[in-house]
């Protein structure tokens, strides 16, 4: 059944002073009216332990406490829209209509982990009795107010979470959060097959609850079909998608009946319709989907008919675009009004008791509200990005210089005498993978994922023999979905575990960037370092590849992953420095929860020589147990000469090594190349440091002009005095790489680096 608007009430049937004030306050007008306009018959009042309706799966105590639950997620609306023209109050958007979602949250744990739509106040309140102590009103009036002691996200923003009821904070970024509710499930499940203790029972589920029109989003569709993907399978995947159908996306219509058609039959996914306006009828339809869902571990969808009034946030006057008709017929479907009724027609509670009960609601909410606005707010720069990006160096060290499990090391490799450190000097490519095995063999909860990176070890090899050393539950393929990809790290590290995602180019990572940008990395930001995200993503990139890929697999834009708030990026350009970075970055998702990237260049994968073929100067040896590479720690080349600073990264690098060698050869100069390593954050002391005593500078950077990691360069060096020197850059162009050889014209090449060397003049 859709949540569809019910028929139109003529005009002349509606009371004047429904037409000319504002719709919260008809809303809250309303309730008090019907209650004391009903004139029905109480039946005798039930017990507690009795059904508060004949018939219903729900007890006299339970609605009694879900009612409550309604009123207080009714009176926070109504508070904040009085509030927020007082500058009290910074957010509107209310759950108004879906208080029914309060009955998820009481069939449901609070162990059981819960991803929530923004109109989730009925649930919350009905959670938070889940464990004694908390204050639903307190906490949510301290959110509402961006207060800095809001226990959830310490003022950052209004969302609704909590730690220790494992709700993790949303944004309002749409649908973004379904990947990784599934993620969480299938990590629940994961966690029996490799043998990692869960930090919540082992027959816990996911609540994921979102709207009729966010089900319509394509990350929405990329979790529907991930689950049904799994399902098939026979994969366990307990995840409770809960669609609150009110039947209208801000001002878009939902079709009626559109979301029961759309998934009522859809294979592996288990559909189930509940009333979420009548808790009576309501309650044991979702209460069949819940139990559902735990027994059978399968996706489950809830479709929770709800009703939206009051607007979809202050901001929005319905009257403007919706006719009164319609707006009445619609806050006649109050579920509030309904709940007054049963309350009434059970005899559990008196009209007066009723109003009472209302009223007193009401003064609660604004006095929580009024104290929280005495509490402090976030006054600094330092206060608001303290969550965003922790990083103790010396933890950090520490944990990348500890040694693997000597027998897992052995294990892992074959034998002693396979021990990679004993091994000849090897590419970047063999090098990373020996390091993948290493950490695999270091961290027993770590998993690696991705297109391709099992049984075929990935387009390139560099997964190969992990599966056979580390068995499929811990290395595997996915679908070729990077969106899901990213939601299952999320959902991997929820549960406590060290992700490894791979996503198979970087031009692939555009497709599914937002489960980083807006999700992953910005957990500790809006849970105020309560939740974390730890994950290495291994991304593989950049161009110079030759004979193969165009575009999509000579990408060489980074600046998607430079405009994210609170990674790390390394990028290695040779076999050694791809080791100790690997311990580092995976020490960092440890110790401090960091998002992690590493972004490996495809083009020198291979590369073994340097300046002439056979020369064997890019083979290096693998670094042995307990050295790690410091965060922002560059390598330099001929660290003494000063005639010339060339600063890289990545293909950048032996391409400026062979540049340099032909600009000393040809001008006598002595020339110093950089290598960052690190790209995001730029260690901007060390790149000042390494420019303050250049004759000239020139930067090589193979990404594009406009937003590349060149000008951060530039940006430090200008701002750390660099004045009066010649300078330059070589970079690659506004483009998209076309195929083969064209793709060398639109990015930098050797020759380019040895002509702008020869125009710093001084």
């Amino acid at each position: 059944m859709n949540a569809a608007v019910p028929a139109v009430i003529p005009a002349w049937t509606i009371p004047a002073w429904k037409r000319g004030i504002n719709r919260a306050e008809i809303c809250d007008r309303n309730f008090a009216e019907f209650v004391r306009a009903w004139t029905g018959t109480p039946a005798p009042r039930p017990r507690d332990d009795a059904p508060v309706l004949p018939g219903s799966a729900l007890d006299a105590r339970g609605f009694r406490e879900l009612l409550e639950s309604q009123l207080i997620s009714r009176h926070l609306d109504l508070m904040a829209r009085v509030l927020r023209v007082q500058n009290k109050v910074f957010y509107t958007i209310g759950s108004s209509g879906h208080e029914g979602n309060a009955m998820v949250a009481r069939l449901t744990r609070h162990t059981d982990p819960a991803f929530l739509h923004y109109r989730s106040g009925g649930f919350m309140a009905e959670r938070f009795r889940k464990l004694p102590g908390m204050d639903p009103v307190m906490d949510s009036a301290l959110s509402f107010a961006a207060s800095a002691e809001d226990p959830a996200s310490g003022g950052r923003h209004k969302v609704w979470g909590s730690k220790p009821l494992w709700v993790l904070p949303q944004t309002s970024t749409i649908a973004s959060h379904l990947p990784k509710a599934l993620g969480t499930a299938v990590a629940i499940e994961q966690a029996r097959r490799i043998g990692h203790a869960l930090p919540v029972p082992a027959d816990s589920i996911a609540v994921c609850s979102f709207g009729d029109a966010s089900s319509n989003h394509a990350t929405a569709q990329t979790a529907f079909n991930a689950a049904a993907w799994t399902a098939y399978q026979g994969l366990p995947a307990p995840v409770l998608f809960v669609c609150e159908d009110n039947g209208i996306g801000i001002s878009v219509k939902t079709p009626d009946g559109w979301i029961g058609h759309n998934f009522r039959r859809r294979p592996d996914l288990d559909y189930f319709h509940a009333d979420g306006l009548d808790l009576a009828a309501g309650y044991g339809q979702v209460q069949a989907a819940v139990e559902h869902c735990r027994r059978t571990r399968r996706p489950t969808f809830l479709h929770l008919r709800t009703t939206r009034i009051m607007g979809h946030a202050g901001t929005d006057f319905e009257i403007e675009w919706r006719s009164i008709e319609e707006l009445c017929a619609v806050e006649a479907t109050d579920p509030l009004l309904r709940s007054a009724a049963i309350a009434l027609e059970s005899g559990l509670m008196s009209a007066e008791e009723l109003l009472a009960s209302y009223e007193t609601t009401r003064r609660r909410c604004f006095a929580a509200a009024e104290e929280a606005d005495r509490r402090p707010r976030l006054a600094s720069l330092a206060e608001v990005v303290a969550p965003l990006a922790p990083y103790t160096p010396a933890a950090v060290a520490a944990e990348a210089a500890r040694p693997a499990p000597e027998p897992a090391r052995i294990a892992a490799y074959g034998g002693e005498d396979k021990l990679p450190e004993q091994q000849a000097s090897r590419h970047l490519a063999i090098q990373i993978n020996q390091a993948l095995h290493e950490l695999m063999a270091k961290y027993p909860e770590t998993l690696l994922f991705g297109e391709d990176v099992a049984q075929k070890g990935g387009v390139y090899t560099v997964t190969k023999g992990l599966q056979k050393a580390f068995k499929g539950a811990r290395v595997f393929n996915t679908l070729l979905d990077e969106t899901m990809i990213l939601g299952l790290a999320q959902g991997y590290a929820n549960m406590g575990m060290l992700p490894l995602p791979e996503i198979q180019y970087l031009a692939y990572f555009h497709n599914a960037c937002d489960q980083i940008r807006g999700e992953a990395a910005s957990l500790q930001f809006f849970s105020n370092d309560q939740y974390r995200n730890p994950m290495l993503v291994r991304i593989a990139g950049l161009g110079y590849q030759r004979g193969f890929g165009g575009h999509f697999h000579n990408d060489n834009s980074i600046t998607a992953l430079r405009d994210i708030p609170g990674i790390v990026v390394g990028c290695p350009s040779r076999g050694d420095d791809a080791a100790t970075m690997l311990r580092t970055l995976a020490a960092l998702a440890k110790v401090d929860g960091r998002v992690a990237v590493f972004l490996e260049p495809i083009a020198l994968y291979m590369a073994k020589d340097l300046h002439e073929a056979g020369d064997g100067q890019w083979l290096f040896p693998y670094p042995r147990q307990g050295e790690a590479m410091a965060v922002g720690e560059g390598r330099v080349y001929a660290p003494d000469a000063d005639d010339l600073v060339v600063f890289t990264y990545g293909n950048g690098v032996p391409m400026s090594l062979r540049a340099a060698r032909r600009i000393e050869a040809e001008r006598g100069w002595k020339v110093r190349v950089v290598d960052l390593r690190w790209l995001v954050p730029l260690n901007e002391a060390f790149i000042v440091e390494q420019a303050r005593t250049a004759r000239r500078v020139l930067i090589v950077d193979e990404g594009r002009r406009s937003a590349g990691v060149g000008e951060g360069v530039i940006t430090a060096i200008a701002e750390g005095g660099y004045r009066a020197r010649p300078f330059g850059r070589v970079v690659g162009a506004d483009t998209y790489t076309p195929l083969a050889g064209a793709a060398f014209l639109v990015i930098p090449g050797e020759d380019d680096i040895v002509a702008a060397a020869a125009a710093l003049v001084d």
